[in-house]
This record gives structure tokens, C-alpha cells and sequence, in this order.
């Protein structure tokens, strides 16, 4: 059954198809926060084990958030890890050898990422496809992914 929410059909899917990118973003990204947690080495250890560990929980928050918007819009997610994979603009690919630096460095590089493409998107999506609820939704995202990427930032310094 089509949402009957003020939104076409054709606005709808649209709006859709740039959070089905989103969604695949949010899961490598989780994924290689993940990887971070379960792998990171050296001196710091633990506390970078527990920073993965709260970064990669917040993420799957996000996760769960970007899936049901798009179902609010009456569209089905992707659900799979070949449909991620396919639809993502991250890589999953990791360039580093286990320390905290370089892992940080590589998931503040996707938040940088996923920021820009969604601050492109804010006003695209509330004026050109008539969504003010999906642009704030987003603006709220791009916010969330800013305090995780100044958390790893402060790590570098």
C-alpha cells in the first residue's frame, strides 16, 4: 500500500533511492567500526575498544533510523550485504595495520564523507522533492555523524 503523505510517488522513490545509499553508507560504516573495535592494537588498547564499541552502537542506532524513514515513505529497504556493497560510495577496504591512528583516520574520512553528501542533499530533497520531513530528518543525521567525526578528530591530535 502506497503512503498517501503528501509526497508523489515520484518525489517518494526518489527521496528514497538517495537514503538507500545513505542506508548502505551507514552499514560499512558500522561495519568497519566494528572491525575497529574487534581489532584495534597497541598501548591504548582498551579505551579505544570501548570508543569503537559506543561509535559502532551509535551507528546502528542510525542504521535502524535511515530503514524505517524509508519505510515511512512506503518503500522496501535493501537488506542485504551484496545490495550494500552495490549501492555504498565507502569502501570496505581497510588501509591500516590495527593501531587506533590509522583506524581512526580511515572512519573519519567515511563521517567526513557521509557528511558532505548529506549537507548536499538537505535542500535538494526539501525543495526540489517537496520532503521538509526527510531533510530534517537528514540535517539531524549530518549532526550526529559531525560529533562522531570531532571525537575521532580529537584523538588525532
Amino acid at each position: 500500500m502506497n503512503a498517501n503523505i503528501g509526497i508523489s510517488e515520484k518525489n517518494s522513490l526518489a527521496v528514497s533511492q538517495i537514503l538507500f545509499v545513505l542506508l548502505a553508507d551507514e552499514y560499512v560504516l558500522y561495519t568497519k567500526t566494528r572491525n575497529a573495535h574487534w581489532n584495534v592494537e597497541g598501548i591504548d588498547f582498551y579505551a579505544k575498544h570501548t570508543f569503537f564499541e559506543k561509535q559502532f552502537g551509535e551507528l546502528d542506532e542510525l542504521i535502524d533510523e535511515v530503514a524505517e524513514r524509508i519505510r515511512a515513505l512506503g518503500h522496501y529497504t535493501p537488506a542485504t550485504l551484496k545490495s550494500f556493497l552495490s549501492l555504498t560510495r565507502l569502501t570496505e577496504e581497510l588501509t591500516n595495520n590495527n593501531s587506533s591512528a590509522g583506524f581512526i583516520k580511515e572512519l573519519l574520512s567515511d563521517h567526513e564523507s557521509i557528511i558532505i553528501k548529506l549537507r548536499e542533499n538537505i535542500n535538494h530533497i526539501a525543495s526540489d522533492l517537496h520532503d521538509a520531513g526527510t531533510s530534517d530528518f537528514i540535517t539531524g543525521l549530518m549532526e550526529k555523524h559531525e560529533k562522531m567525526a570531532w571525537f575521532l578528530r580529537g584523538h588525532l591530535k
